[in-house]
């Protein structure tokens, strides 16, 4: 017994060393060792470093007071010298920041960036109608398609955005509550009035979106006419859609579902960033995918550019049909000329038109009648429609627990029938939406068979009206522009030709 408490102490002395306990705390312990044991006491103590313990000298009482001497004073010095290492923090300087007021808080942009936004836009369509069609300069609308991309794109991150301006004026006309800003109508306006008498010159190089694009191709293809025409159809659908989500206040679709507007602000959701990027490589093949078969201003765009007094010509004068600018399209919206019709293929091409147009409003009828079967579907998106959904299902116990969303209806006191009413009110609302949207599905289809029903005489190559986005690339690649540009002699375009 009497040779374990002087183990004892040199163990927790060498979990002092372990510790790594600084100089002073080593002189304290000796000083104390000293004090109980005299000249013995430096036999008995353990030297830091040599791990030598005297086995004679102390006796088990001193040696029990020494290791509680030793604790406190090896405490003491551990807490000093943690102090010192790491200093509390001063806070006698430090001056906490002052809170706003609700004016600063809640102060709105200036309005005089939304006007100089608008003013940016008139400029950039004034000169890409200027570059495609007097100028008929290339090289200009791939600047300015730069400039735009960087501008509306990346500095304005995308807002406010003429695409998206399509839900706000349909939510301004469907709810007399809802004021919309004199910007976003000037932003929705400018584009339709441009396009009305120089075709689709924001498309050109204005639209952000149709910058991306537009300077993402790098091999394109040739999209089979069928696939075409079929998915073209796709953002008349969208447009329909959207303005139905837009007039119920249930949701702005378009911007929710925008799919650069990730890459302008540098954040979004991981689904919203693919969904982006697989559109960027696809368009690396397919020239402008999102214009060409998703953008619902697009659609409005291929109703109003054939009305337009100004459009973009491939030659500047005579065709010499040597074909470069259809290969030079990549968008498709080149159209050849077409043979001379006989009087019997003239005939039946009457008699189909005949067939659809009686044809058209039956569609119409029909898509109006599958419409309103699908108000449920469509009234999912409304979150009123959904909490109320919600709560059903938990009286009902087909859920279990609740929803934040539940817990704060309940919160209100308000009964659950009045939100079973207004539930039952959205559905009557969408049974009614649905009900047009079909039909105006219905409609777009009847049109499309009969534009495709349609043969028109032409002698030359022509850009497509509805589908040109006046980009400048099929007038780059004739040779009759580039005679008129002097980078080939007089009579190389027959060479070219041949």
């Amino acid at each position: 017994m009497k040779r374990s408490v002087p183990i004892t102490v040199c163990g927790a002395l060498k979990v002092a060393g372990t510790l790594r306990v600084p100089s002073a705390a080593s002189s304290a312990l000796g000083a104390a060792f000293s004090a109980l044991g005299g000249r013995h006491t430096e036999r008995a103590c353990y030297f830091m470093g040599r791990g030598r313990l005297a086995r004679r000298g102390l006796g088990p009482a001193m040696l029990r007071m020494a290791l509680v001497v030793a604790a406190v004073l090896l405490t003491a010095a551990a807490a000093a010298a943690a102090t010192e290492r790491f200093p509390p923090p001063d806070f006698t300087s430090h001056r906490l920041p002052e809170p706003l007021s609700n004016v600063q808080a809640l102060q709105p942009r200036a309005p005089v960036w939304d006007y100089l936004d608008v003013a940016v836009l008139a400029a950039a369509l004034s000169l890409a109608s200027y570059f495609a069609l007097v100028k008929r300069w290339r090289r200009g609308l791939l600047g300015l398609s730069i400039a735009s991309l960087a501008w509306l794109g990346f500095w304005r991150q995308g807002c406010v955005c003429p695409i998206g301006a399509i839900q706000n004026v349909a939510l301004a006309l469907f709810d007399p509550t809802y004021a919309i800003p004199v910007s976003v109508v000037l932003f929705f306006a400018l584009p339709l009035l441009f396009t009305f008498f120089f075709g689709r010159t924001f498309c050109a190089s204005v639209c952000p979106l149709g910058a991306a694009q537009e300077l993402a191709v790098f091999r394109p293809v040739k999209v089979h006419a069928g696939l075409e025409h079929a998915l073209g159809l796709i953002p008349y659908v969208y447009l329909g859609a959207a303005v139905l989500y837009a007039a119920t206040g249930t949701a702005f679709v378009i911007c929710q579902y925008d799919p650069f507007v990730s890459f302008f602000r540098r954040s979004g959701s991981v689904n919203m960033l693919v969904y982006g990027g697989c559109l960027l490589v696809i368009g690396m093949f397919v020239g402008r995918p999102y214009c060409r078969y998703l953008c619902p201003l697009g659609a409005i765009f291929r109703l109003i550019s054939p009305l337009a007094k100004w459009h973009v010509r491939i030659p500047p004068d005579e065709c010499i049909n040597c074909r470069l600018c259809e290969e030079a399209c990549p968008y498709g919206a080149i159209r050849p000329p077409t043979a001379e019709l006989s009087a019997d293929q003239r005939l039946r091409g009457r008699s189909r038109l005949a067939a659809l147009a009686v044809l058209l409003p039956l569609l119409v009828a029909a898509g109006f009648a599958l419409g309103r079967q699908t108000a449920e579907a469509l009234a999912h998106l409304n979150p009123a429609w959904r909490l109320a959904e919600r709560v059903y299902q938990e009286q009902a116990g087909a859920v279990q627990g609740t929803i934040d969303a539940s817990d704060a209806f309940r919160n209100t006191g308000r009964p659950a029938a009045d939100l079973y009413r207004e539930a039952e009110g959205l559905r009557k609302r969408f049974a009614s939406a649905g009900g047009l949207l079909g039909a105006w599905v219905g409609l777009v289809i009847g049109l499309k068979l009969i534009q495709l029903s349609r043969r028109r005489r032409r002698t030359e190559y022509v850009a497509d009206r509805s589908r040109c986005v006046s980009c400048g690339r099929c007038f780059w690649h004739c040779p009759k522009e580039q005679v008129r540009l002097g980078l080939i002699p007089e009579g190389g375009e027959m060479r070219a030709e041949g």
